[in-house]
């Protein structure tokens, strides 16, 4: 699966994006995935018979009515119902990370076109495939109705009668409602649904909400409706709507991603703790693990203990999986049987992997650089089949990341964080780490 061109790198100047194409078509009828890019959705985290699946995803995976039975009882659940409707000029990033967050969760999520057509052009430009017109939802009950933001999306989405009489029948049951960026005060505002409801929104349109009521902060949940200011707050928004409807628990799931670091002797020690501590501080769920024979492993003198062995390791499935370098380290790690099945089969699921330094060579072997842009410590470049990106200090390509080694592992990190959880997680981080972070 190809990363949509949505990420804004945490250092602009020093990061290469790569875009597929200036215009792309996205199905929203399969899992849609953006923000979250590579991230295994419940579904896609059955594994194989010789492996066991992540224990935190079991609670997540409802995807039709099921039947719960045993000798005494019988239940049927059934999923929450969402909808989710895009227009002309929807923030696409806004748009796919609700719907993505929320089918990970477990809901039946129905992404409705007001437009004629199914077929939208989002604001930035990428063509997302409504599942429906709106016009088949006007007699449909659902548990949640939340709006993404954008313009002229928003305006598209306070135009269409049909989709008002929906929200307003949703918010008169006291059902859940929710609406992002502009959206509030484009959309809600004149449906008159923000009545004595604490608001935010996008800061470009807050002078239009009501004085009194409207709040500066990133989330903020009054009653039944939930709102948020933009595509950096996006995926808390989600999660925020995940948790009002079905749980903590759920939400904290989630949530949470599954990152995998395995090491050896001779790795890069200060890439290492660099990454692990960045992402840990981002709240993501690390597992450093060792391809020696114990957990501890060594370079240049200095000893660390490894969470697990890989063989220990493997019995999970990972949202991402990053390679530190350093020549001696990258060398065992391409001898590994073990990583080189986990490495396969990441890039066979489409979910993302990176590696720095001379570790980047490790994926070239693998033939996981193929058709992909990237980089990596001047020593190896001239192994590289692939295109370089001359210059670059990070390449983001897809569900690649790669980088060119120590000096740049700061940004790479931030880049991982920017790249799954937005901006204003990244930034949050980078204000613990005392580290400039551009206000983009």
């Amino acid at each position: 699966m190809e990363f949509l061109g949505v990420l804004t790198p945490a250092y602009p100047s020093k990061l290469s994006l790569i875009r597929t194409s200036p215009s792309m078509a996205i199905s929203a009828t399969p899992l849609l995935s953006l923000s979250c890019a590579s991230m295994a959705s419940p579904s896609e985290r059955k594994t194989p018979t010789s492996r066991k699946i992540y224990s935190k995803t079991a609670s997540l995976t409802i995807p039709t009515a099921t039947t719960l039975s045993n000798s005494d009882t019988s239940t049927t659940v059934t999923p929450k119902k969402v909808l989710v409707p895009i227009g002309f000029g929807t923030e696409e990033m806004e748009a796919v990370i609700i719907i993505d967050v929320l089918r990970r969760a477990g809901a039946e999520v129905v992404v409705a076109s007001v437009e004629p057509q199914l077929e939208i052009q989002a604001a930035g430009g990428i063509t997302l495939v409504a599942d429906t017109s709106i016009s088949t939802c006007s007699k449909q009950v659902f548990d949640l109705v939340a709006l993404p933001g954008g313009m002229p999306g928003s305006a598209r989405l306070r135009d269409c009668q049909i989709l008002q009489q929906i929200t307003s029948k949703q918010a008169e049951d006291k059902r859940l409602y929710g609406a992002i960026c502009s959206a509030p005060a484009v959309t809600l505002l004149p449906w008159g649904l923000l009545k004595r409801k604490k608001t935010t929104c996008h800061p470009a349109f807050m002078s239009k909400l009501p004085t009194f009521w409207a709040v500066k902060s990133n989330i903020q949940v009054s009653g039944e409706l939930t709102t948020s200011r933009g595509p950096g707050t996006c995926f808390v928004f989600a999660l925020s709507l995940v948790e009002q409807m079905l749980g903590e628990s759920i939400a904290k799931d989630v949530g949470e991603l599954l990152v995998l670091i395995p090491i050896a002797n001779g790795s890069e020690v200060i890439e290492i703790v660099t990454i692990v501590d960045i992402l840990r501080r981002a709240n993501v769920d690390v597992v450093v693990a060792s391809l020696e024979k114990s957990r501890q492993v060594a370079s240049l003198g200095t000893k660390m203990i490894a969470d697990k062995l890989i063989g220990d390791a493997a019995e999970s499935i990972y949202d991402l999986i990053i390679l530190p370098g350093e020549i001696a380290g990258a060398k065992r790690l391409q001898k590994s049987r073990i990583l080189k099945k986990l490495l396969k089969e990441q890039g066979a699921a489409g979910r993302v992997y990176g590696a720095l330094c001379s570790s980047v060579a490790v994926l070239q072997s693998q033939g996981l650089l193929k058709d992909k842009r990237a980089t990596g410590h001047p020593s190896i470049l001239s192994q590289l089949t692939n295109e370089v990106v001359d210059g670059a200090k990070i390449v983001i390509d897809g569900n690649v990341i790669t980088s060119k080694g120590l000096a740049t592992v700061t940004d790479f990190a931030m880049a991982i964080v920017s790249k799954l959880f937005g901006h204003a997680r990244a930034r949050s981080v980078a204000e613990g780490l005392v580290l400039d972070y551009p206000r983009i």
